[in-house]
Protein backbone atom coordinates (compact mmCIF):
# COMPACT_ATOMS: atom_id res chain seq x y z
CA UNK A 1 0.00 0.00 0.00
CA UNK A 2 1.37 3.75 -1.05
CA UNK A 3 0.84 5.73 1.78
CA UNK A 4 1.54 8.67 -0.35
CA UNK A 5 -0.84 8.43 -2.86
CA UNK A 6 -3.48 7.36 -0.51
CA UNK A 7 -2.93 10.80 1.01
CA UNK A 8 -2.91 12.88 -1.77
CA UNK A 9 -6.24 11.86 -3.50
CA UNK A 10 -9.09 14.61 -3.44
CA UNK A 11 -11.55 13.63 -1.75
CA UNK A 12 -12.77 10.34 0.92
CA UNK A 13 -14.50 7.77 -0.30
CA UNK A 14 -18.01 7.17 1.82
CA UNK A 15 -20.27 5.26 -0.49
CA UNK A 16 -19.28 1.50 -0.40
CA UNK A 17 -22.13 0.02 2.00
CA UNK A 18 -21.67 -3.96 2.75
CA UNK A 19 -23.57 -6.29 0.01
CA UNK A 20 -25.94 -8.67 1.22
CA UNK A 21 -27.49 -11.24 -0.84
CA UNK A 22 -31.51 -11.24 -0.34
CA UNK A 23 -32.59 -14.80 -0.80
CA UNK A 24 -32.11 -16.06 2.51
CA UNK A 25 -32.63 -13.51 4.93
CA UNK A 26 -35.14 -11.12 6.00
CA UNK A 27 -34.68 -7.62 8.00
CA UNK A 28 -36.45 -6.26 10.64
CA UNK A 29 -35.59 -2.38 11.53
CA UNK A 30 -36.75 -1.47 14.66
CA UNK A 31 -39.22 -3.66 15.36
CA UNK A 32 -41.02 -3.59 11.39
CA UNK A 33 -40.21 -6.84 9.50
CA UNK A 34 -39.67 -6.39 5.46
CA UNK A 35 -39.67 -10.07 4.39
CA UNK A 36 -38.12 -10.80 0.97
CA UNK A 37 -39.89 -13.14 -1.22
CA UNK A 38 -37.64 -13.62 -3.91
CA UNK A 39 -39.28 -16.68 -5.59
CA UNK A 40 -42.57 -17.16 -7.56
CA UNK A 41 -42.64 -20.85 -5.98
CA UNK A 42 -43.15 -18.94 -2.53
CA UNK A 43 -47.24 -17.91 -3.74
CA UNK A 44 -49.73 -20.14 -5.41
CA UNK A 45 -52.72 -18.56 -7.35
CA UNK A 46 -56.41 -20.41 -7.41
CA UNK A 47 -58.53 -18.92 -9.97
CA UNK A 48 -62.20 -19.31 -9.27
CA UNK A 49 -65.23 -18.08 -11.15
CA UNK A 50 -67.96 -16.47 -9.35
CA UNK A 51 -71.61 -16.42 -9.72
CA UNK A 52 -71.66 -13.34 -11.73
CA UNK A 53 -68.80 -14.63 -13.89
CA UNK A 54 -65.55 -12.96 -12.57
CA UNK A 55 -62.43 -14.19 -11.66
CA UNK A 56 -61.25 -14.20 -8.18
CA UNK A 57 -57.37 -14.66 -7.57
CA UNK A 58 -56.71 -16.07 -4.09
CA UNK A 59 -53.21 -16.12 -3.25
CA UNK A 60 -51.92 -17.92 -0.57
CA UNK A 61 -48.66 -16.84 0.67
CA UNK A 62 -46.18 -19.54 2.31
CA UNK A 63 -44.69 -18.40 5.58
CA UNK A 64 -41.27 -19.07 6.97
CA UNK A 65 -40.13 -19.10 10.87
CA UNK A 66 -36.22 -18.01 10.90
CA UNK A 67 -34.28 -21.07 12.17
CA UNK A 68 -32.16 -18.00 13.54
CA UNK A 69 -32.76 -14.60 14.38
CA UNK A 70 -29.41 -12.58 14.34
CA UNK A 71 -29.44 -9.05 16.30
CA UNK A 72 -27.39 -5.79 15.74
CA UNK A 73 -26.64 -2.66 15.31
CA UNK A 74 -27.85 -0.64 12.27
CA UNK A 75 -24.45 0.88 11.21
CA UNK A 76 -22.72 -0.74 7.94
CA UNK A 77 -20.19 -1.87 10.07
CA UNK A 78 -21.81 -3.85 12.24
CA UNK A 79 -24.46 -4.52 9.32
CA UNK A 80 -21.47 -6.41 7.60
CA UNK A 81 -20.27 -8.11 10.90
CA UNK A 82 -24.11 -9.47 10.87
CA UNK A 83 -23.77 -10.60 7.03
CA UNK A 84 -20.11 -11.81 7.91
CA UNK A 85 -22.00 -14.68 10.47
CA UNK A 86 -24.49 -15.44 8.39
CA UNK A 87 -22.15 -16.03 5.58
CA UNK A 88 -20.13 -18.40 8.22
CA UNK A 89 -23.15 -20.30 9.21
CA UNK A 90 -24.57 -21.10 5.76
CA UNK A 91 -21.07 -22.27 4.74
CA UNK A 92 -21.37 -24.80 7.28
CA UNK A 93 -25.04 -25.50 7.85
CA UNK A 94 -27.11 -26.08 4.46
CA UNK A 95 -30.23 -26.17 6.14
CA UNK A 96 -29.31 -22.29 6.87
CA UNK A 97 -29.23 -21.05 3.43
CA UNK A 98 -32.96 -21.89 3.02
CA UNK A 99 -34.97 -18.70 2.50
CA UNK A 100 -35.90 -16.92 5.59
CA UNK A 101 -33.70 -19.06 7.52
CA UNK A 102 -31.84 -16.39 8.53
CA UNK A 103 -33.58 -13.22 10.30
CA UNK A 104 -30.96 -10.11 10.79
CA UNK A 105 -32.83 -7.80 13.09
CA UNK A 106 -31.71 -4.49 13.56
CA UNK A 107 -31.46 -2.46 17.05
CA UNK A 108 -30.98 1.07 17.85
CA UNK A 109 -28.82 0.97 21.08
CA UNK A 110 -28.79 4.47 23.25
CA UNK A 111 -25.42 4.78 21.78
CA UNK A 112 -26.51 5.50 18.56
CA UNK A 113 -29.28 7.79 19.78
CA UNK A 114 -27.10 10.22 21.41
CA UNK A 115 -23.97 11.16 19.22
CA UNK A 116 -23.76 14.84 20.52
CA UNK A 117 -22.00 13.74 23.58
CA UNK A 118 -18.30 12.22 24.72
CA UNK A 119 -19.11 8.29 25.58
CA UNK A 120 -17.46 8.82 28.68
CA UNK A 121 -19.92 11.23 29.36
CA UNK A 122 -23.00 9.27 28.63
CA UNK A 123 -22.24 5.90 30.75
CA UNK A 124 -19.74 3.82 28.91
CA UNK A 125 -19.51 1.01 26.14
CA UNK A 126 -22.23 -0.79 27.41
CA UNK A 127 -24.52 2.20 25.27
CA UNK A 128 -23.58 -0.08 22.52
CA UNK A 129 -24.75 -3.81 23.89
CA UNK A 130 -27.52 -2.88 26.14
CA UNK A 131 -30.72 -3.03 24.00
CA UNK A 132 -29.25 -6.36 21.85
CA UNK A 133 -28.86 -8.28 25.04
CA UNK A 134 -32.09 -7.08 26.32
CA UNK A 135 -33.68 -8.55 22.78
CA UNK A 136 -31.32 -11.82 23.29
CA UNK A 137 -33.15 -12.19 27.10
CA UNK A 138 -36.39 -11.41 26.34
CA UNK A 139 -36.42 -13.69 23.19
CA UNK A 140 -36.83 -11.22 20.79
CA UNK A 141 -33.56 -12.69 18.75
CA UNK A 142 -31.36 -15.98 19.15
CA UNK A 143 -27.72 -14.60 18.57
CA UNK A 144 -26.48 -11.17 19.22
CA UNK A 145 -23.37 -9.70 17.30
CA UNK A 146 -20.78 -7.57 18.64
CA UNK A 147 -17.86 -5.72 18.16
CA UNK A 148 -16.23 -7.23 20.85
CA UNK A 149 -14.51 -3.89 22.06
CA UNK A 150 -17.89 -2.60 22.73
CA UNK A 151 -18.57 -5.74 25.15
CA UNK A 152 -18.29 -4.65 28.67
CA UNK A 153 -16.31 -6.96 30.89
CA UNK A 154 -18.90 -8.49 32.57
CA UNK A 155 -22.03 -10.34 30.59
CA UNK A 156 -25.86 -10.24 31.31
CA UNK A 157 -27.80 -12.68 33.39
CA UNK A 158 -28.43 -16.00 31.13
CA UNK A 159 -26.20 -15.27 28.82
CA UNK A 160 -22.87 -16.32 27.06
CA UNK A 161 -20.27 -15.09 24.45
CA UNK A 162 -18.79 -18.66 23.47
CA UNK A 163 -17.84 -17.53 20.08
CA UNK A 164 -15.13 -15.40 18.39
CA UNK A 165 -14.89 -15.50 14.54
CA UNK A 166 -11.26 -14.86 13.58
CA UNK A 167 -9.80 -11.58 14.54
CA UNK A 168 -8.90 -9.05 11.99
CA UNK A 169 -5.90 -6.81 11.86
CA UNK A 170 -5.91 -5.15 14.92
CA UNK A 171 -3.85 -2.40 14.09
CA UNK A 172 -4.85 2.02 13.81
CA UNK A 173 -5.32 3.50 10.49
CA UNK A 174 -4.25 7.02 9.89
CA UNK A 175 -6.87 9.12 7.95
CA UNK A 176 -5.59 12.18 6.56
CA UNK A 177 -5.92 14.22 3.13
CA UNK A 178 -2.89 15.97 3.75
CA UNK A 179 0.13 14.10 5.49
CA UNK A 180 0.88 10.56 5.56
CA UNK A 181 1.62 10.00 9.27
CA UNK A 182 1.02 11.72 12.37
CA UNK A 183 4.49 12.66 12.47
CA UNK A 184 4.37 14.81 9.63
CA UNK A 185 1.22 16.42 10.51
CA UNK A 186 2.09 20.13 11.80
CA UNK A 187 2.35 21.39 15.21
CA UNK A 188 -1.18 22.56 16.21
CA UNK A 189 -2.89 20.05 13.70
CA UNK A 190 -5.83 18.57 14.73
CA UNK A 191 -6.93 14.95 14.70
CA UNK A 192 -10.47 13.53 15.66
CA UNK A 193 -10.83 10.63 17.62
CA UNK A 194 -13.37 9.76 20.34
CA UNK A 195 -11.16 7.84 22.17
CA UNK A 196 -9.25 8.41 25.02
CA UNK A 197 -6.86 5.54 24.43
CA UNK A 198 -5.85 7.27 20.98
CA UNK A 199 -5.95 10.49 22.26
CA UNK A 200 -3.76 9.93 25.29
CA UNK A 201 -1.11 7.49 22.59
CA UNK A 202 -1.03 10.52 19.88
CA UNK A 203 -0.83 13.31 22.93
CA UNK A 204 2.26 11.09 24.59
CA UNK A 205 4.73 10.95 21.47
CA UNK A 206 3.03 13.89 19.62
CA UNK A 207 2.26 16.82 22.12
CA UNK A 208 2.36 19.26 19.79
CA UNK A 209 -0.98 17.90 18.28
CA UNK A 210 -4.75 18.76 19.37
CA UNK A 211 -7.13 15.92 19.96
CA UNK A 212 -11.35 16.97 19.30
CA UNK A 213 -12.41 14.16 21.62
CA UNK A 214 -16.15 14.37 20.47
CA UNK A 215 -15.76 12.92 17.21
CA UNK A 216 -18.78 10.40 16.98
CA UNK A 217 -20.53 8.78 14.49
CA UNK A 218 -20.03 5.31 12.02
CA UNK A 219 -17.00 5.11 9.89
CA UNK A 220 -19.06 7.42 7.30
CA UNK A 221 -19.84 10.05 9.17
CA UNK A 222 -16.14 10.82 10.97
CA UNK A 223 -14.90 10.46 7.16
CA UNK A 224 -17.29 12.78 6.08
CA UNK A 225 -16.35 14.92 9.19
CA UNK A 226 -12.90 14.76 8.21
CA UNK A 227 -13.42 15.80 4.59
CA UNK A 228 -15.75 18.95 5.24
CA UNK A 229 -12.53 20.28 8.08
CA UNK A 230 -13.45 19.82 11.29
CA UNK A 231 -10.44 17.65 11.92
CA UNK A 232 -7.25 17.28 9.95
CA UNK A 233 -6.78 13.54 10.66
CA UNK A 234 -8.44 10.84 12.49
CA UNK A 235 -7.83 7.26 13.20
CA UNK A 236 -9.83 4.62 12.67
CA UNK A 237 -9.70 0.76 13.37
CA UNK A 238 -8.23 -1.25 10.45
CA UNK A 239 -10.52 -3.75 10.92
CA UNK A 240 -13.46 -1.84 10.18
CA UNK A 241 -11.95 -0.40 6.99
CA UNK A 242 -11.14 -3.74 5.81
CA UNK A 243 -15.03 -5.37 6.79
CA UNK A 244 -16.40 -2.15 4.81
CA UNK A 245 -13.84 -2.24 1.75
CA UNK A 246 -12.50 1.16 2.65
CA UNK A 247 -9.10 0.60 2.83
CA UNK A 248 -8.97 3.27 -0.04
CA UNK A 249 -8.68 6.34 2.50
CA UNK A 250 -5.99 4.40 4.79
CA UNK A 251 -3.27 7.49 4.21
CA UNK A 252 -0.70 4.67 6.74
CA UNK A 253 -1.37 2.16 9.40
CA UNK A 254 0.10 2.91 12.68
CA UNK A 255 2.42 -0.19 14.51
CA UNK A 256 1.84 -0.98 17.07
CA UNK A 257 4.98 0.75 18.93
CA UNK A 258 3.06 4.06 18.38
CA UNK A 259 -0.71 2.64 18.86
CA UNK A 260 -1.27 0.01 21.12
CA UNK A 261 -5.27 -0.92 20.01
CA UNK A 262 -7.77 -1.36 22.03
CA UNK A 263 -8.62 -4.69 24.09
CA UNK A 264 -10.19 -7.18 21.61
CA UNK A 265 -10.01 -4.48 18.42
CA UNK A 266 -11.32 -6.48 15.49
CA UNK A 267 -12.89 -9.34 16.89
CA UNK A 268 -16.64 -10.04 16.21
CA UNK A 269 -17.80 -11.61 19.75
CA UNK A 270 -21.53 -13.77 18.94
CA UNK A 271 -23.82 -14.15 21.90
CA UNK A 272 -26.72 -16.31 22.77
CA UNK A 273 -28.56 -17.52 25.85
CA UNK A 274 -27.38 -19.69 28.51
CA UNK A 275 -30.31 -22.47 28.04
CA UNK A 276 -30.05 -22.12 24.04
CA UNK A 277 -28.05 -25.51 23.44
CA UNK A 278 -28.85 -25.28 19.60
CA UNK A 279 -27.86 -21.56 19.44
CA UNK A 280 -24.62 -22.62 21.56
CA UNK A 281 -24.23 -25.51 18.97
CA UNK A 282 -24.40 -23.32 16.01
CA UNK A 283 -22.39 -21.25 17.73
CA UNK A 284 -19.77 -23.78 18.77
CA UNK A 285 -19.02 -24.44 14.63
CA UNK A 286 -17.77 -20.49 14.24
CA UNK A 287 -15.44 -20.51 17.22
CA UNK A 288 -12.10 -19.52 16.36
CA UNK A 289 -10.47 -20.87 19.72
CA UNK A 290 -6.87 -18.95 19.06
CA UNK A 291 -9.28 -15.33 18.88
CA UNK A 292 -11.15 -16.49 21.70
CA UNK A 293 -8.22 -17.09 23.97
CA UNK A 294 -6.44 -13.78 23.03
CA UNK A 295 -9.71 -12.01 23.59
CA UNK A 296 -9.76 -13.70 26.88
CA UNK A 297 -6.50 -12.58 28.03
CA UNK A 298 -6.97 -9.32 26.63
CA UNK A 299 -10.28 -8.54 29.21
CA UNK A 300 -8.63 -10.34 32.41
CA UNK A 301 -6.58 -7.29 31.91
CA UNK A 302 -8.65 -4.89 31.64
CA UNK A 303 -11.59 -6.74 33.83
CA UNK A 304 -8.53 -6.27 36.68
CA UNK A 305 -7.97 -2.14 35.75
CA UNK A 306 -12.42 -1.39 36.26
CA UNK A 307 -11.42 0.13 32.36
CA UNK A 308 -14.15 2.30 31.58
CA UNK A 309 -14.62 4.79 28.70
CA UNK A 310 -12.65 7.45 31.00
CA UNK A 311 -9.45 5.17 31.64
CA UNK A 312 -7.31 4.97 28.28
CA UNK A 313 -6.35 1.39 28.65
CA UNK A 314 -4.78 0.05 25.59
CA UNK A 315 -4.06 -4.26 25.10
CA UNK A 316 -2.90 -6.89 23.11
CA UNK A 317 -2.72 -10.72 23.16
CA UNK A 318 -0.94 -12.87 20.34
CA UNK A 319 0.76 -16.09 19.59
CA UNK A 320 4.17 -15.37 18.83
CA UNK A 321 6.21 -17.76 16.42
CA UNK A 322 7.50 -20.36 19.24
CA UNK A 323 3.62 -20.57 19.54
CA UNK A 324 3.74 -18.46 22.83
CA UNK A 325 0.99 -15.94 24.12
CA UNK A 326 2.59 -12.67 24.30
CA UNK A 327 0.91 -9.48 25.80
CA UNK A 328 1.31 -6.23 25.79
CA UNK A 329 -0.71 -3.48 27.98
CA UNK A 330 -0.69 -0.39 28.84
CA UNK A 331 -2.24 2.48 30.89
CA UNK A 332 -2.48 6.44 30.39
CA UNK A 333 -3.40 9.68 31.85
CA UNK A 334 -6.06 11.08 29.28
CA UNK A 335 -3.84 14.13 28.62
CA UNK A 336 -0.70 11.47 27.67
CA UNK A 337 1.63 12.77 30.14
CA UNK A 338 1.88 9.44 31.70
CA UNK A 339 2.06 6.45 30.14
CA UNK A 340 2.60 3.14 32.13
CA UNK A 341 3.08 -0.35 29.99
CA UNK A 342 3.83 -4.08 30.61
CA UNK A 343 3.98 -7.46 28.80
CA UNK A 344 4.05 -10.84 29.83
CA UNK A 345 4.84 -14.03 27.88
CA UNK A 346 3.69 -17.83 28.50
CA UNK A 347 1.67 -20.92 27.24
CA UNK A 348 -1.24 -20.29 24.70
CA UNK A 349 -3.87 -22.04 27.51
CA UNK A 350 -6.63 -20.40 28.62
CA UNK A 351 -5.88 -20.54 32.57
CA UNK A 352 -2.45 -19.01 31.79
CA UNK A 353 -3.40 -16.52 29.83
CA UNK A 354 -6.41 -15.15 31.71
CA UNK A 355 -3.82 -15.30 34.49
CA UNK A 356 -1.03 -13.08 32.31
CA UNK A 357 -4.19 -10.71 31.44
CA UNK A 358 -4.70 -10.14 35.32
CA UNK A 359 -0.84 -10.17 36.68
CA UNK A 360 -0.55 -7.63 34.16
CA UNK A 361 -3.70 -5.35 35.04
CA UNK A 362 -2.65 -6.05 38.93
CA UNK A 363 1.35 -4.64 38.01
CA UNK A 364 -0.05 -1.53 36.07
CA UNK A 365 -2.42 -0.70 39.27
CA UNK A 366 0.42 -0.91 41.72
CA UNK A 367 2.54 1.19 39.60
CA UNK A 368 0.15 3.67 38.66
CA UNK A 369 -1.10 4.91 42.35
CA UNK A 370 -3.98 5.96 44.23
CA UNK A 371 -5.76 8.28 41.84
CA UNK A 372 -4.21 7.85 38.91
CA UNK A 373 -7.37 6.43 37.41
CA UNK A 374 -9.79 9.12 39.03
CA UNK A 375 -12.66 10.40 37.55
Amino acid sequence: MSSSSLCQAPKISLTHQPSSPVNSCSLTVIGFSLPQISSPSLAKCLRKRSSSGFVRACVAVETRTAIIRIGTRGSPLALAQAYETRAKLQAIHPELTEDGAIHIEIIKTTGDKILSQPLADIGGKGLFTKEIDEALINGHIDIAVHSMKDVPTYLPEKTVLPCNLVREDVRDAFICLTAASLADLPAGSVVGTASLRRKSQILHKYPSLAVEENFRGNVQTRLSKLQGGKVHATLLALAGLKRLSMTENVASILSLDEMLPAVAQGAIGIACRTDDDKMANYLASLNHEQTRLAVACERAFLETLDGSCRTPIAGYAAKDEEGNCFFRGLVASPDGTRVLETSRKGPYVFEDMVKMGKDAGQELLSRAGPGFFGN
